[in-house]
């Protein structure tokens, strides 16, 4: 079957959707323009199946059509129909094991966000802006992201096998993860130099928040007088927790709020009795940054807090509802966003750094893309050193400013 053809039958299919969800008759009363277009979709479903070369499975067509009509909206939109509506709550309700990745869309693929350290997908090798091409043997292009998270989470001690694209290599190469019980790592603080002090986190997960503060308190009580927050590759977490990170630097502004078609806007603002310091501050972010990291960096940039330093952040920040539907299925809809204080959709705009430094790794090509590359090493990892542009850069920075 042609892309042609495929892409008008997807398109049919479309409308075949909104008629069942609107229905002909409110969507000629609500909307005319979109009425005209129904009647469009129906002249064309009536010719393909009238001429088309052979009788299409139009159930089949559908549920890929319903799945790229979600994904064209978010990529944290997804359809699932009845099958894979039931895979999606089996394993949500027992599965204990994942592969210690925080897992997107780019590109149409599954794409790795951030690899949690000391987990089983950093144990594997994989790293941050590599390109899932297939999981099991299927084609990430084809599943929704829910279909995907379901896929990388399972029982302790199992497999899970993947073909992996990444920076300048040509072919995919073949992974096999075994899934665990993930430990997000600690924040961590040290003194780097110059009374600066280091906090670093991995995951904004429940109660990180307060061990931020500790270590803060603790820098504070041992001398230093400036921070760093390293929020690179931190990508997995709670909302709440990123509102509650910020609220330590912030006395006053808002740190973020929500905001959707019918969903009301719901502000978020700095409690001053939960402001824990003055010190100036400097956050590191990267491509990895996303959700809840992203929340904290753009209320510290945005309230002229601190400076953010480092790449332009991955883009994540909306909240889903479920939906199921009468014959199984279900949608995963996003219903508000999250934005920044200055009114950028955390999703949409991501969080740019006032001072940029380049990520050290590219993205990775777009499967099929780069027929040409030149295999790198992959054992080769970011790891903060002497050689770490961004953390220099952060430190420079915070010299340069008075406090």
């Amino acid at each position: 079957m042609s892309t042609k053809i495929k892409t008008t039958i997807l398109a049919v299919s479309a409308g075949v959707l909104l008629f069942s969800f609107a229905g002909l008759r409110s969507v000629r009363a609500s909307n005319d323009g979109a009425y005209k277009q129904m009647e469009v979709y129906s002249e064309v479903l009536s010719r393909v199946r009238s001429e088309y070369v052979e009788d299409p499975n139009l159930p089949s067509v559908t549920d890929g059509a319903l799945h790229g009509l979600l994904e064209s909206l978010d990529s944290n939109s997804s359809y699932l129909n009845r099958e894979q509506y039931q895979d999606y709550k089996a394993h949500k309700n027992s599965a204990k094991g994942n592969i210690g990745a925080a897992v997107s869309k780019r590109f149409g693929y599954a794409s790795v966000v951030s690899v949690i350290p000391g987990g089983p997908a950093d144990k594997a090798g994989l790293q941050d802006t590599d390109i899932l091409e297939s999981i099991e043997g299927k084609s990430t292009r084809e599943m929704s992201l829910a279909q995907i998270h379901s896929l990388l989470s399972g029982e302790p001690g199992s497999t899970v096998n993947f073909s992996v694209v990444r920076a300048r290599r040509a072919e995919p190469e073949k992974v096999t993860i075994t899934r665990d019980v993930v430990t997000i790592p600690p924040v961590t603080e040290k003194t780097i130099e110059d009374g600066i002090g280091d906090v670093r986190v991995d995951a904004l997960t429940k109660g990180k928040s307060q061990e931020i503060a500790t270590k803060i308190k603790t820098l504070q009580k041992s001398g230093v007088k400036k921070l760093v927050l390293d929020l690179r590759d931190c990508a997995e977490g709670e909302e709440s927790e990123g509102i509650a990170t910020a609220n330590l630097f912030l006395n006053h502004g808002t740190i973020t709020y929500l905001q959707g078609q019918k969903y009301p806007r719901e502000a978020f603002n700095a409690d001053p009795a939960k402001d824990i310091t003055t010190l100036p501050v400097a956050v590191l972010v990267n491509k990895g940054t996303a959700g809840p990291a992203e929340i904290v960096a753009s209320a510290i940039l945005e309230n002229a807090r601190g400076d953010v330093v480092g790449d332009k952040t991955f883009g994540d920040g909306s909240v889903q509802k479920l939906i199921e539907l009468p014959d199984g299925s279900a949608l995963i809809l996003s219903i508000a966003k999250y934005y920044s204080p200055q009114g950028k959709a955390i999703q949409d705009a991501a969080v740019t750094p006032n001072i940029v430094v380049a990520d050290t790794n590219d993205d990775g090509p777009v499967p099929d893309e780069d027929e040409n590359a030149v295999p790198a090493d992959n054992n080769q990892k970011k790891s903060p050193s002497d050689h770490d542009e961004q953390l220099q850069k952060a430190i420079q920075v915070l010299k340069a400013r008075q406090g």
